[in-house]
Formats: structure tokens, C-alpha cells, sequence
């Protein structure tokens, strides 16, 4: 079985486009979506995504919190989108102009690639912000003083 895509020409559009012959690949995709999407969904719903529950205690480690939280949706973004287009494009035919550069198993190979990619990097921000968030959340709240009994040199008018 050939793993690999072979070109072809539509007689009636004369398009030029990749066939892929089924394999293991796509269901990898797949399964690495869905690993992925679960794996982000628990983290939302241990951290609450961060918009509910108790408030973060002001610092750095609540900034560092709010930067790594939005670079992990960022590439966990990205990271969804490269594994949806490899598996689609492993168990579809995919249409290209007629002056494509790239071959059909580089650009196959190129997209799964960039998916990985963004999944460690994914699961390394996501490991950062899990650890400033509990930081941020097991600090102690800001203390405020209290000014109530503070009258040095006031008189005391009541």
C-alpha cells in the first residue's frame, strides 16, 4: 500500500490535486484531536477558566497566569486546526492550482508536523499556567490596613 499521494488532473476542470490512499494516519489525527480537545477541556474545568471561582491574588504569578493561559488557547488553537487539515487532507483528496511547488506527501507530512508542534508547545504552556494559577491562587490575599483607628495629627472631630 502506498503511502504516499499521487497527482492526478481533473479532465474537466484540468485542476491539479493530491489522492491519498487511506492509512493509520488519519485515525492518529483524529485521536490526537481528541486527546488534545479533552486534555484542554479538563484544564479549563480544574482551573475554571480562570474567569470563575475565587479571584486571582494581584503579582506576577496572576500575570504569568493571564499570559500562559492565552498562549495555550493560542496554540491549542493552532495545534486543532493543523490536526483537523492533516487528517482531512490524509483522507480526502486536496485541490491545488496548477502551479504548486509543494509534493503531496511534503505538504501531508509538513501539516502533521506543525500539529505536533503546536501540541508540545501546547502542553508545556499549559503546564506553566497551571503552576502560576495555583500560585497565584494559594497566595495570600492583599492585605489592606486598616485606617479606621488612625487619626495622627488630626484633631478629633466627632
Amino acid at each position: 500500500m502506498e503511502l504516499t499521494g499521487k497527482t492526478l488532473q481533473d479532465p474537466i476542470t484540468n485542476a491539479t490535486y493530491c489522492v491519498y490512499s487511506s492509512d493509520v494516519a488519519t485515525g492518529y489525527g483524529v485521536g490526537a484531536f481528541l486527546f488534545l480537545l479533552s486534555s484542554e477541556s479538563l484544564l479549563m474545568g480544574v482551573t475554571k477558566c480562570m474567569c470563575f471561582g475565587r479571584p486571582l491574588a494581584p503579582g506576577s504569578d496572576r500575570a504569568w497566569s493571564i499570559i500562559y493561559f492565552i498562549s495555550s488557547w493560542l496554540t491549542f488553537l493552532i495545534a486543532e486546526a493543523c490536526l483537523i487539515a492533516g487528517a482531512t487532507k490524509n483522507a480526502y483528496h486536496t485541490k491545488y492550482l496548477s502551479a504548486q511547488t509543494f509534493s503531496c506527501e511534503s505538504l501531508r507530512k509538513g501539516i502533521f508536523i506543525a500539529g505536533a508542534v503546536f501540541i508540545v508547545a501546547t502542553m508545556v504552556l499549559n503546564v506553566y499556567y497551571y503552576m502560576y494559577f495555583t500560585k497565584s491562587i494559594s497566595s495570600p490575599p492583599a492585605h489592606k490596613a486598616n485606617r479606621s483607628g488612625s487619626n495622627v495629627g488630626m484633631a478629633g472631630y466627632a
